[in-house]
């Protein structure tokens, strides 16, 4: 066994000892997580020096340990997944999760001890009326997870033995970021694949707390692995959470580099757009409400139209005044999405995704980090690390408030990461014009 091999091995021990610890959720969290960021990054630098079949066994060896490590404890920083318990038995009592918020009386024959417990003082705690309290969040207002979400709640409740709870879905997204990391392995060598093995988002968000973004994640990696199949696995994506939308211009790079290449346009999105139908097709001819659930008033909510109210487009305010940030955010990001469909490379579509799905979250500045569960496998992909700063703001965001400074130098390390890469080529085009010079005059 090689020095490195060892070093990365001691490296990815200690990441697993600081994840079981987070894992427990203490209030004193972000350090943690600050703390297993850097030991991700030194154990992506070691790997760098290791021999490629030790560096192959312990990406998917210490990528499967990690990933354990969000089984052993319940969901520390999120209650989204008892939402997502709670539309798997509605569904499974023949009711359409679109009809009922988890508060109406017309389901309290489906309440239990576990989603609606007797105790409204403990944190995670929401009021459903006097003397009723529920772990779930928001359950005043209607579920808001496209309809492949809610297949996949119905499922992981069919699965599931009676009594295990929040174990289900964590299982389930465990099984996924290992599918992940295996196409990864497989697709782009283990070097890339540690990216996401070791990502400390990946048990933290994907497995402790069962965000269905892994579920669109694992479909996006699926879609850009294929050629046919690629615009029914995106449709599928998004019919899983929409956020993997912003993978879609990646699938079309280059589609306006020379006119219109109509045929590839129509070979994705034709196919994304019927899977999308069709999944939705089900719930809309079987609920009485409106399959969108709550996702408008979510958006405002969440300060898209008020960008002081919840810190968002972070960066933007900082050089402009708050009224114009959103539409300064939209025509940047259709800048961006109009410079990959025309000089985005065709054979490498995941970079055009990495840049639109990357720059969505700069511009935005959502605080939360499974959000960028996406582009941390896109990163694994595109190989460019620099988009990593991203993932990580959304982290700081969450879990110690607004993340001005973090999006912030995250935005700067991606532009040093594009500089840097730009100067490389332009030196290597000089190098190979005075080589080739050179050559000519032998």
């Amino acid at each position: 066994m090689s020095r490195h091999t060892m070093y990365v091995g001691a490296t990815l021990l200690a990441l697993v000892a600081v994840l079981v610890r987070m894992a427990f959720g203490r209030p004193d969290l972000l350090p943690w997580y600050l703390v297993a960021w850097g030991l991700y990054v030194v154990a992506l630098w070691l790997a760098r020096s290791m021999p490629a079949r030790q560096r192959a066994v312990l990406v998917v060896a210490g990528g499967v340990i990690v990933t354990a490590t969000g089984l052993v404890a319940p969901p520390s920083t999120s209650t989204d997944s008892y939402r997502y318990a709670w539309d798997g038995r509605v569904q499974a009592a023949g009711i359409s999760p679109y009809d009922h918020p988890p508060a109406d009386p017309a389901l309290s024959p489906l309440r239990d001890g576990w989603l609606f417990p007797d105790d409204c003082d403990a944190p995670d705690r929401a009021r459903v009326s006097q003397g009723v309290c529920t772990r779930i969040n928001r359950p005043l207002v209607h579920t808001i997870y496209p309809p492949l979400a809610e297949g996949y709640f119905l499922l992981v409740h069919w699965l599931t033995p009676e009594g295990s709870r929040h174990k289900g879905l964590q299982a389930g997204g465990a099984l996924m970021a290992i599918a992940v990391l295996l196409a990864l392995w497989r697709w782009a060598g283990a070097g890339r694949a540690a990216c996401w093995a070791w990502c400390p988002a990946v048990p933290a968000e994907a497995v402790n707390n069962a965000h269905i973004d892994m579920l669109g994640v694992l479909l996006v990696v699926l879609a850009f692995c294929v050629v046919r199949g690629r615009g029914a696995l995106l449709g599928a994506a998004i019919a899983a959470k929409l956020i993997p939308a912003t993978a879609l211009p990646g699938a079309l790079s280059g589609v306006l580099k020379g006119g219109v290449a109509w045929r590839r346009i129509a070979a994705v999105v034709v196919p994304a757009v019927l899977v999308i139908v069709l999944t939705y097709l089900p719930y809309v001819l079987i609920s009485r409400g409106s399959v969108a659930g709550y996702l408008f008033g979510y958006v405002q909510e969440e300060g898209y139209e008020a960008p002081s109210a919840r810190g968002r487009y972070a960066v933007l305010r900082l050089v402009m005044p708050d009224s114009w940030a959103p539409f300064a955010a939209i025509l940047l990001l259709a800048l961006v999405v109009l410079y990959v469909l025309r000089y985005g490379d065709p054979e490498r579509p995941w970079g055009g995704a990495l840049l639109v799905s990357g720059s969505v979250l700069l511009l935005f500045t959502p605080e939360y980090s499974w959000y960028a569960l996406l582009v941390v496998a896109l990163v694994a992909m595109d190989g460019r690390w620099e988009w990593l700063g991203v993932a990580l703001a959304g982290a700081v965001g969450y879990l110690f408030g607004p993340a001005t400074l973090a999006y912030t130098l995250a935005a700067l390390t991606v532009l040093a990461g594009w500089a840097v890469r730009r100067a490389r080529r332009s030196r290597t085009v000089v190098e190979r014009g005075a080589a080739q010079e050179v050559g000519a005059a032998r």
